[in-house]
This record gives C-alpha cells, sequence and structure tokens, in this order.
C-alpha cells in the first residue's frame, strides 16, 4: 500500500470533485476503483481526512500487487505500470485538489477577500517556490498582489524567521510616506520604486492591507 500524505501535503480536497472523479463514499472515507493496464490490475485509492492511501490489485491473482511500490524493482513491464498507476494519482490530486499553502488567519482573510470581489484565485507559477503564489486581473493579466514566503532576514537584520509577506503595488508619490522599514518595506524582489512589501503578521490589521489592495488591483489596470 502506498500511504499518500505527501503527495496531499499543503493542498485542500474538493470532496465533490471526488464524487464527480468517479470516488464512491463509504463510511466518510472516499474510494476510488478503476481497472489500469488493459484491465489486468486495478488501481484502488482511498481519502478520508485520517487517511490517504493507494494499492493495486493483480486482477489474476486478486491479491495487492506491491512491485509497484519497491524502488529496485524495474523492467519494461513494470515501468510501465508505474507510470500508468502514478498518472492517474498525479490527475486526481490536479483535478480534486486546490493548493492550500498559506494557512494564517490574515493569508485566509485576504485570500477569501480577494476571491469574493475579484474573483481571483492564486497561481502558484513556481516549481521551485512552491509557497509562492500571484494574483493577477483578468483584464490585463498583470500582477496585482505576490504572496511569499521568506526569511525575515531579508526585511529586518538579525532574525532568522519564516513569514509571509505580500507584495502590492502602490503609487510612487506615497511610497516614502508608507513605508516604515517595520511593518511595510519597498518592495521585495520587486521594483522598489513602485511596489511595497507588508509583513502578513497581523502588525497591519487586515483592513487597511484590503484597502491597499485595492489601490494595486487599480493601478495594475492602468500600467
Amino acid at each position: 500500500m502506498r500511504v499518500l500524505d505527501k503527495d496531499f501535503e499543503n493542498k485542500k480536497i474538493k470532496y465533490e470533485s471526488l464524487l464527480k472523479y468517479g470516488f464512491i463514499k463509504k463510511d466518510n472515507i472516499y474510494v476510488y476503483e478503476n481497472k489500469i493496464y488493459d484491465d489486468n490490475f486495478k488501481i484502488i485509492v482511498e481519502i478520508s481526512n485520517d487517511k490517504k492511501n493507494s494499492k493495486i490489485i493483480d486482477l489474476e491473482t486478486n491479491s495487492e500487487y506491491i512491485l509497484v511500490d519497491i524502488k529496485n524493482e524495474a523492467g519494461e513491464f513494470l515501468s510501465k505500470l508505474k507510470e500508468e498507476y502514478d498518472d492517474v494519482l498525479k490527475d486526481i490530486i490536479e483535478k480534486c485538489t486546490i493548493k492550500n499553502v498559506f494557512k494564517g488567519k490574515q493569508e485566509k482573510q485576504i485570500i477569501s477577500y480577494v476571491k469574493k470581489k475579484y474573483n481571483d484565485d492564486l497561481e502558484f507559477l513556481w516549481d521551485k517556490f512552491p509557497t509562492d503564489a500571484i494574483l493577477r486581473n483578468k483584464i490585463n493579466n498583470k500582477w496585482y498582489a505576490v504572496i511569499l514566503t521568506i526569511n525575515e532576514n531579508k526585511l529586518v537584520a538579525n532574525t532568522d524567521n519564516l513569514i509571509t509577506i505580500i507584495d502590492l503595488r502602490c503609487d510612487k508619490k506615497k511610497i516614502n510616506e508608507i513605508v516604515d522599514n517595520n511593518k511595510i518595506f519597498r518592495g521585495y524582489h520587486m521594483n522598489k520604486n513602485n511596489w511595497i512589501t507588508i509583513k502578513l503578521d497581523g502588525s497591519v490589521p487586515t483592513k487597511e492591507i484590503i484597502k491597499m489592495i485595492d489601490e494595486s488591483y487599480k493601478i495594475s489596470l492602468i500600467k
């Protein structure tokens, strides 16, 4: 049996999508079964709040085919079976989950606000940086926010904490009066002349950040 906890790490399961995909709910466990590899094997996937696992059944012997999860086993047949098995699991994760990286209260409030007002979802563009995402308007595809997880020493010396920040566009004329180099900084990894960075640690009230998001969105439309 293959444990899928790492595959579902930082992902939120869309249970309605599981049902549409073909899962059947049995006693609070969502179970998916389908034949693969020319109907010679059956894949079984079980998902619940407590466990996420999968296995392959050899239909000829009606027993679990454990070789598919042994790393050192090779051969053309086994490679193809593993590939088909992995493709099914990847497809389930792609179609039935959404990324759930930002779990802090303020992060959730901001993401919820943007979804409700602009119907924009976070886009995770970089495989090397799975905890970084952008928001862009649908009119001209311009970014108006970037949410990142960084080491705080990138902004403030003598600290080694991982923090979440949001980069926003800002009117050039207002940046000097907004930036305090304590809670709000000139844009991290962005143009420091027209972007600002805010720590999402509650030091700046969410209502104020929302106002700055709206301003950033408006600026993105005219850039």
